[in-house]
């Protein structure tokens, strides 16, 4: 018997599908990435018709500020011809090929170009479908180096608390947000992780100083406890993203990078979030935090969100320890049927191309410190514990009490109550838990992120009016 999915649902006349219909049809089948299971079918997700430049228009014709750029991912703005004619273009020439025993034009193109922006010696390529995929391959690297050289117990990999690295099995095992992690199984004998570097949340009394010392100390003293020669890898996002745009103490990334130094230890920095020109540069570990890691991870920005793709960057140095003619005949067997998809590499190109031409990396630098300050203006809200941010990306985080500077007991709505009300205003924010989050194209203008702070104020607002009006917060609380 055929199943008519979309009776009473589908398209009329051939046309766009309604509104209405795509509603039905997704509560009805699609489930959605961290869809509450509880609530599954019971209601669609904002339903997005099109784009434009920063703003997106939702089915029922309104204009929302993007402030997360999809996620952290659309660099140069929606609706940019000159990517997709190339996508378009590549996919009338050569729409795929098999990387197992084939490569594209764009694919070799595009490996030499990032090859130019990366950190140090991190020349050798290699991509995969998106950042998730990008950090398991890099993992798995990781695992297959050490083996080859002779050295199978050392495969411990430490992470951090709150930090975020993707959704495969090893990548998630990395993740350090607990709450990510229920009812799912992970890889807990095998990932060990450290505090995370917020200052902010540091103890009472200790210096941003004294609170880097601890930081490294701690990280130390773990490599000891498990055994330099069992640990094979440190992983760290630049900035800690999803996890509330976690900006380390000055020095933390110099000196977790010199303990990977002393005791033999791989630095994997997971750029998927900060790469592209999120922070004014192609990758912030060495321009920003003046560090050359053993593999950088990317994803997100590469195509400006337009086509998924991912991948990793590694160093000479190591690769030169596992290739050429003492090989052994090892064979790094990963990979994935759309590694170096030719359309997705054509439009990695044409981003770059964009990004160049209108020196967007230069306008990020110049803006950041107006959307940072512009931000920062909201801590005055008794709701408001700390905005925080470097670059293009930023986080409000919102506390019951700003002197204990305790996340709401309700934390798990306040940021979802704060991007209702924005978004009924014109402005969509990444609603963590208690936190909202801010990571807009890098395109936008003064006059825009004005106009994403104001609204972002209008729903912390009326956000603490509904808190008081309920009795779950009151403002005479606020030290």
């Amino acid at each position: 018997m055929t199943k008519s999915f979309l009776s009473g649902a589908g398209r009329k006349d051939n046309g766009p599908m309604p509104s209405d219909a795509i509603e039905t049809l997704a509560k009805r089948h699609l489930i959605q990435p961290w869809e509450s299971l509880e609530n599954l079918g019971g209601e669609a997700r904002t339903i997005l018709d099109r784009a434009e430049n920063v703003y997106l228009y939702d089915s029922e014709g309104n204009k929302l500020l993007d402030a997360p750029a999809g996620m952290w991912c659309v660099q140069v703005g929606y609706g940019c011809r000159e990517i997709a004619e190339a996508m378009a273009n590549q996919a009338m020439q050569l729409a795929y090929n098999s990387p197992w025993y084939s490569t594209s034009g764009p694919a070799a193109e595009l490996a030499a170009r990032i090859a130019e922006k990366t950190p140090g010696d991190l020349n050798h390529i290699f991509f995969t479908t998106g950042g998730s995929t990008a950090v398991d391959s890099a993992l798995r690297f990781v695992q297959f180096y050490n083996n080859y050289k002779g050295r199978p117990e050392k495969k411990k990999i430490l992470a951090r608390q709150s930090g975020y690295h993707g959704s495969t099995y090893l990548s998630a095992s990395c993740s350090g947000k607990e709450r990510d992690k229920v009812y799912l199984d992970f890889a807990k004998d095998l990932v060990h992780h450290l505090s995370a570097p917020l200052p902010y949340r540091r103890p009472e009394g200790m210096s941003i100083e004294a609170f880097c010392d601890f930081l490294i100390e701690e990280m130390e003293q773990k490599i000891l406890e498990l055994g330099a020669d069992k640990v094979a890898a440190f992983i760290a996002e630049p900035i800690l993203a999803s996890g509330g745009v976690v900006v380390p103490p000055p020095g933390y990334h110099k000196r977790t990078h010199e303990l990977c130094r002393k005791y033999d230890i791989l630095y994997i920095a997971d750029e998927v979030v900060t790469a592209f020109g999120r922070l004014g540069h192609w990758f912030a570990s060495e321009e920003v935090f003046g560090i050359t890691p053993d593999i950088v991870t990317f994803a997100k920005g590469v195509t400006s969100g337009y086509v998924p793709l991912g991948g990793m960057a590694i160093s000479e140095q190591i690769v030169s320890e596992v290739s050429g003619k003492d090989a052994k005949g090892a064979v790094y067997s990963n990979g994935y049927t759309y590694s170096g998809h030719p359309v997705a590499c054509a439009a990695a190109l044409a981003s770059m191309d964009v990004i160049e031409k209108e020196g967007i990396l230069e306008h990020v630098r110049e803006i950041a410190p107006y959307f940072q300050q512009s931000l920062e203006s909201l801590e005055e809200l008794p709701l408001v514990g700390e905005v925080r941010g470097e670059g293009l990306m930023a986080c409000v985080d919102c506390v019951a009490d700003k002197k204990a500077k305790n996340p709401l007991s309700l934390d798990m709505e306040v940021g979802g109550r704060i991007d209702r009300h924005c978004q009924e205003r014109g402005l969509i924010v990444r609603p963590i838990y208690n936190m909202c989050v801010m990571s807009p194209p890098l395109v936008i203008k003064k006059k825009q992120i004005d106009d994403m702070t104001r609204i972002l104020r209008e729903g912390i607002e009326i956000t603490m009016d509904d808190l008081e009006r309920e009795g779950l917060w009151h403002r005479d609380q606020v030290a």
